[in-house]
């Protein structure tokens, strides 16, 4: 029997839960629509499904503003209904993993609404980050919202709040002890119904530095930027995870924990997994790299040496609910499907979005009116958001809803152009996006095991080999590249015996 910790290898596909499926005809994806579909699941050959929040929230920034940890959204379904989708995907062979946001709440948690009525000084209020105006009466300080504008709000007796993203998502105060108590009851909470484990939302951003120290106004940052700040990838958020390891060891099944968490180097984005932390973290470098197999080297090469540092397993991602898709990013959906492979081939754990296995492409046309994003708003429309990744998926049918929902609405827009790209079109299609990655995550439960070597290649192909044998070869292009043998699969068609550019291939 394999002793291997199962989630050193997995795959696990990320479910944005009201864009996956729709069970009761209101446009928007909900568990019950999940459980519909887990068989999907099982057919694409995923290990694991992560979930994005599906608490009781007001929506503001897509379930990430949480008013109630331990309740379901009336509007993706009930708690009895996250059990019977958790029994159906355990009996699948398929483990879940969900999402806990422990940054900041919704402004409309009871604990924030306490806080606006207790006042300056009180209890209440200390569970978050309030603050006095600075000496001209304006913010405390210079510290910007992650989607833009100032991270302070003033409430009616003159005191500021901290929110790192919406005003509508205060900060936690994590030097508050009844902070730290609440979040591991709500960890204990879903641990004891059944839930395989976590991905903790902006890992790196609970614990600020003393006194709360302007930035300068030289830093700038984008969406969940690189820069070193001092609200984020601060020392004392170690302390908080070694507590949760303790909790996630104690129960059976190896119950596991993923950081989404931004460092200014690989070696500080290790520490999260050190043996007595979390067992992942998202490698965003990878996500990032340019295509191109000098950027795509160095990446994989420092990011397996980092994890290495403390013997932890390396992830890989191409797409999430918060970037570009990667067929838009990289430019076509050859590259797209050659990225996949070379992935896949990676030793660790990988990542999957939905619908990257349909080779869908960003929706970039979405109606200003429809934009949901708080990115959207709170730059005046001047940044697109990340409305376009998280457009329902396409099941079946040549035209909108593709069989996503009976309704004749989605909450967001589907274009008509991905008729032929839905499920069922796929399924029939041996050569479909579909099919590779079907036929790629069964390869891979057997193949593609033990460690890295680099093989002699020319400057514009990567190739490497595992440990059992398994290869891999990439062409960057332009030029075909000669192969010596049939490979069991290819991201496309050779050509006269050669690897075409943007291609790759598994023998």
């Amino acid at each position: 029997m394999d002793a291997r910790p199962w989630w050193r290898t997995a795959v696990i596909y990320e479910i944005y839960v009201r864009s996956f499926a729709d069970s009761n005809g209101d446009g928007i994806g909900d568990l019950g629509g999940l459980r519909e579909r887990l068989p999907y699941l099982r057919d694409l050959g995923v290990d694991a499904i992560w979930l994005t929040p599906f608490y009781r929230s007001p929506m503001v920034d897509g379930g990430y503003d949480v008013a109630d940890y331990r309740a379901v959204d009336p509007r993706v379904g009930t708690l009895q209904d996250f059990d019977a989708m958790l029994h159906t995907a355990h009996a699948l062979g398929i483990r879940v993993i969900i999402d806990i946001v422990p940054n900041h709440s919704s402004s409309q948690h009871p604990w924030f609404v306490a806080a606006l009525q207790a006042g300056p000084g009180s209890p209440a209020r200390d569970r978050y980050i309030f603050r006095p105006s600075a000496p001209d009466g304006g913010p405390p300080n210079d510290w910007e919202s992650v989607f833009g504008g100032s991270a302070w709000t003033q409430v009616d007796d003159g005191e500021w709040y901290l929110h790192l993203f919406d005003a509508a998502q205060p900060d936690f105060n994590w030097n508050n002890d009844e902070v730290r108590a609440e979040f591991e009851s709500i960890l204990r909470f879903w641990l004891d119904r059944g839930v395989d484990g976590f991905r903790v939302d902006v890992a790196h951003g609970l614990v600020k530095a003393p006194g709360l120290p302007s930035v300068g106004h030289s830093a700038q940052i984008g969406l969940l930027g690189r820069a070193e700040l001092p609200y984020f990838d601060q020392d004392g958020v170690h302390e908080i995870y070694r507590s949760w390891r303790k909790i996630l060891d104690s129960y059976p099944g190896q119950r596991i924990a993923v950081a989404e968490a931004w460092a200014s180097t690989p070696e500080r984005l290790a520490r999260y997994i050190a043996p007595d932390e979390l067992h992942q973290a998202f490698n965003f470098d990878f996500l990032d790299a340019e295509w191109s197999p000098h950027a795509l080297r160095a990446v994989i090469d420092n990011s397996l040496a980092a994890a290495g540092l403390v013997g932890a397993p390396t992830t890989w991602v191409l797409s999430n609910h918060d970037k570009q898709r990667h067929v838009t990013r990289l430019g076509s959906l050859a590259r797209a499907r050659a990225a996949a492979l070379l992935m896949l081939a990676l030793p660790g754990s990988a990542y999957l979005y939905q619908g990257e296995e349909l080779g869908l492409a960003e929706v970039l046309d979405l109606p200003d009116g429809v934009r949901e994003d708080p990115v959207w708003f709170r730059s005046g429309g001047k940044e697109l958001g990340r409305d376009g990744c998280r457009v329902p998926l396409p099941w079946s049918g040549s035209a909108p809803p593709f069989g996503f929902t009976t309704s004749e609405h989605t909450w967001l827009p589907m274009p008509a152009s991905w008729a032929g790209l839905t499920v069922a079109d796929q399924s029939a299609d041996p050569e479909s996006t579909l099919s590779l990655y079907r036929a790629a995550l069964a390869i891979r439960r057997t193949a593609f095991t033990g460690g890295l070597t680099w093989l002699d290649s020319p400057p514009q192909v990567l190739a490497f080999a595992r440990d059992d044998g398994s290869r891999c070869v990439v062409n960057f292009g332009p030029e075909p590249y000669p192969v010596d043998s049939q490979p069991r699969l290819t991201s496309g068609p050779l050509r006269d015996g050669a690897l075409p550019a943007d291609t790759a291939a598994w023998w």
